[in-house]
């Protein structure tokens, strides 16, 4: 079996030796190295290449951010794990670390818990790299872009109007969404919920990227707020979040009862709740993510009429919540971030920032 070789870099040599106790209990991981911060982990990279690295943000000399952007610089191939502290300047600056081509991150742990601090790391962490380093590849097959003759009735994209757009995220989607909502141009003709798998203080940060990003007013979601079609909702990390009452005044409800799918926020609750308040009106996506989250919720939405669409395999960090849904057939498109950019543009804005040609069945 062939080894994942894991570089660990952070200036704390606590963190150093948690990390690495850590991955110790993991057979397929061997840490080949640690550094204290960007300048000497560049180092070793050129001389000797690894499979990940796990890599903190706020170092002497070189820091996560630099160290990210020599690493682009220089050609040099590693996923990515950024190791963050769960400030609010922690999360900002995790944000634009994704941006620069981490794959994903995990919270430094802080708080009571009565795991230690490398148990708790192990837990967030194993997960992770299972979802970007897969014992058994998956299959890179060609998939019809658009679902025919499946359970569910055809969708007359034409006249389809949808009054709510719902979307489920995780590894890699902050990547996708601001890229999705950089081109996106307000007013909006319906509000848009996002479930994306992050932790507390996270969305806060993520929302007000998303914001100067696109121009269109982003937050976390308030429990009991009414929903405002020119804006777009955030799950707050830690909660579930659910609609209520009828398409006319729809309500949030947030909640921290037990994860779903491992998982809190979940996509299957806001997709079921949307799905069963706004029927054929729903539309529906899910981005790449690890895990099946978001396959009943899809199914949900398909059995009410609405409409989904899942992001296509190659553009994915991974394929994991998409391909959940793809294996059961509750979707009627498979898209390109830049397809769900001009689906969005049609179906959702008012006016548009790009000039892109129809969507058409």
């Amino acid at each position: 079996m062939q080894k994942i070789k894991v570089l660990i870099v952070d200036d704390s040599v606590i963190y150093r030796s948690q990390i690495r106790a850590a991955l110790d209990n993991f057979p397929r991981v061997e840490v080949v190295g640690t550094a204290s911060n960007g300048r000497l982990a560049i180092e070793r990279l050129v001389l000797t290449p690894v499979d990940l690295l796990i890599l903190d943000l706020e170092m002497p000399e070189m820091d996560g951010t630099q160290t990210l952007q020599e690493i682009a610089k220089r050609g040099l191939k590693c996923e990515v794990i950024i190791f963050s502290s769960t400030s609010k300047r922690g999360a900002e600056v995790t944000m634009e670390a994704l941006r620069l081509g981490a794959n994903d991150f995990i919270a430094k742990p802080n708080g009571a818990s009565d795991l230690q601090p490398f148990e708790r790391i192990r837990a967030l962490i194993g997960p992770k790299i299972d979802a970007l380093f897969p014992e058994v590849a998956p299959a890179k097959v060609e998939r019809p872009a658009v679902k025919r003759n499946d359970q569910y009735p055809t969708i007359i994209w034409e006249l389809f109007k949808p009054k709510i757009v719902v979307i489920g995220s995780s590894t890699g989607g902050p990547t996708v969404l601001e890229k999705i909502f950089s081109e996106l141009a307000p007013p909006l003709k319906c509000p848009i919920v996002i479930a994306q798998h992050m932790p507390p203080v996270f969305t806060a940060a993520f929302a007000e990227r998303l914001t100067k990003l696109s121009g269109i007013p982003v937050r976390e979601a308030i429990h009991g707020e009414v929903l405002d079609k020119n804006c777009i909702y955030i799950a707050p990390g830690d909660y579930h979040l659910r609609l209520q009452g009828t398409a006319l005044k729809t309500t949030i409800t947030l909640d921290q009862g037990p994860q779903i799918n491992s998982v809190r926020p979940a996509v299957d609750p806001l997709f079921s709740t949307a799905a069963e308040i706004f029927k054929d009106q729903c539309l529906g996506f899910v981005l790449t993510g690890m895990g099946a989250d978001g396959k009943d919720g899809a199914e949900v939405i398909k059995q009410n009429g609405g409409t989904m669409i899942i992001q296509e395999e190659k553009s994915c960090v991974v394929f994991g919540m998409p391909g959940a849904v793809f294996s059961v057939g509750a979707y009627d498109r498979i898209a390109t971030p830049d397809e769900i950019i001009e689906i969005l543009q049609d179906k959702v804005a008012t006016t548009k920032r790009l000039t892109s040609s129809r969507i058409s069945s």
